[in-house]
């Protein structure tokens, strides 16, 4: 129970008991409580909008405020298909009157300060609303400067499209004006970022509209990292499909870059190499989106440590989080992931307002990846709470194989585009 939930008194309870007995009493007083609840989330994609709509669902008394800023929420997933041309931009943008329909207050502002004291947030638009449960899916933010050089400005210039908005389709556009023979540079950041297949998938998908369009052209992936997810998958499905066109370039070959000079879009490594790109698309370190740290809830690293169990914060009480700002793994940081993170917390607020105790936690995810528009690959896991941790089910989950043949990889690539049109009509159809 909440703390309001708390405050009934000894008299109100003999109250009810006197009025018809306490089977009559104590569920009318479990109406009253859910009633006067206020939940509020922030953040309107995969983990806020499942979120709030699921909670509507187990709570049909409870007031529902969601915030969130942008009147249509393009998704990050799929938006390399988008880079493709293989996908509509419209296609990736998702309204809120779904979520309306239900009886969900969705409020267009960001929030800007969140009181865990007074259990308030203040918004853009100059109101502050009260809470009792407050769920906050932020997403990430950048890490500006952290790789030197590459700050707010550079990212005009070196777009890291790592946002689904504006910046995918300026890069979009650097895309169609590179000269035929051109090289696209890629910077790949450490562990953890959003979407750890992302990258790649991208690579894939800028390559096959090379290869429909400006067929010299080369591709160039500088990592901070050894190693990658899914990486015997794509290296053979890159290989298959596109030849010699994409390199990628680990850590250990001196493929981490230091620093970035935007205007002259070139990038040197570690090790003082200089490479120079027609297109340059750098993908820096990350963090939590900055309403969490405003909330308290971010610890050193920059992202939220949370009880696994339930996903409240480990630091604040009755503040949830999920989605990509979270330290949750071994899930990885991805929509699938925020979905059933945020399903789960509907659950558990529900409880809680009833009184009751929280469900046991178990979490799924899949990630599936495009190398061609037939060719689908993907990385399937099952997850548990041991304690407040999360862990990852033996023997569950797995990747797809290796060698494949095409109507297999054909396959992945229809159960991918399925998978995109269940879970957002999941979470923000009508």
């Amino acid at each position: 129970m909440s703390q309001h939930d708390s405050s009934y008194s000894r008299r109100q309870i003999l109250g009810g008991m006197a009025a018809g007995g306490l089977l009559l009493g104590a569920p009318a007083l479990v109406r009253a409580q859910q009633a006067s609840a206020h939940v509020v989330v922030v953040g309107g994609g995969f983990g806020g909008a499942t979120a709030a709509r699921y909670l509507r669902r187990y709570q049909p008394d409870v007031k529902i405020t969601l915030v969130e800023p942008a009147q249509r929420f393009y998704t990050c997933p799929f938006s390399n298909l988008y880079l493709a041309g293989l996908k509509e931009w419209d296609s990736l943008g998702h309204g809120f009157d779904g979520l309306r329909q239900l009886g969900i207050e969705v409020v267009h502002a960001s929030a800007e300060q969140v009181d865990a004291n007074a259990k308030t947030v203040k918004l853009s638009n100059g109101a502050t609303l009260r809470w009792d449960k407050l769920v906050l899916s932020p997403g990430v933010d950048m890490q500006w400067n952290k790789l030197q050089g590459y700050d707010e400005a550079a990212a005009q210039l070196a777009p890291h499209a790592w946002k689904a908005g504006a910046q995918t389709q300026l890069l979009k556009r650097q895309l169609q004006d590179m000269k035929d023979g051109g090289t696209f540079v890629m910077t790949i950041p450490e562990n953890p970022f959003r979407c750890p297949p992302g990258p790649y998938e991208r690579a894939a998908m800028v390559a096959h509209y090379f290869k429909q369009h400006k067929p010299k052209s080369k591709i160039l992936l500088l990592d901070a990292k050894t190693a990658f997810s899914k990486q015997a998958l794509f290296m053979q499905g890159w290989k298959a499909l596109y030849g010699d066109m994409i390199e990628w370039v680990g850590q250990v070959d001196d493929g981490e870059v230091v620093r970035v000079d935007a205007g002259k879009r070139e990038v040197e490594t570690e090790f003082g190499q200089i490479h120079r790109a027609d297109v340059l698309n750098v993908i820096p370190p990350q963090k939590a989106g900055f309403i969490a740290e405003r909330a308290g809830v971010t610890n050193g690293s920059g992202w939220v440590p949370v009880n696994g169990a339930t996903f409240e914060s480990s630091q604040v009480k009755d503040v949830f989080v999920v989605g990509d700002a979270t330290i949750a793994a071994p899930m990885p940081k991805s929509g699938f992931a925020a979905n059933t993170q945020g399903k789960l917390v509907a659950a558990v607020i529900s409880a809680q307002l009833r009184g009751q105790p929280v469900p046991q936690a178990s979490y799924a995810n899949t990630c599936y990846s495009l190398i061609g528009p037939d060719y689908g690959i993907s990385v399937a896991g099952v997850y548990k709470a041991e304690g407040s941790k999360v862990i990852e089910l033996p023997d569950s989950g797995g990747v797809s194989p290796l060698d494949a043949d095409a109507r297999f990889r054909r396959m992945e690539a229809l159960y991918g585009d399925g998978w995109y049109r269940s879970i957002t009509a999941d979470i923000w159809g009508a």
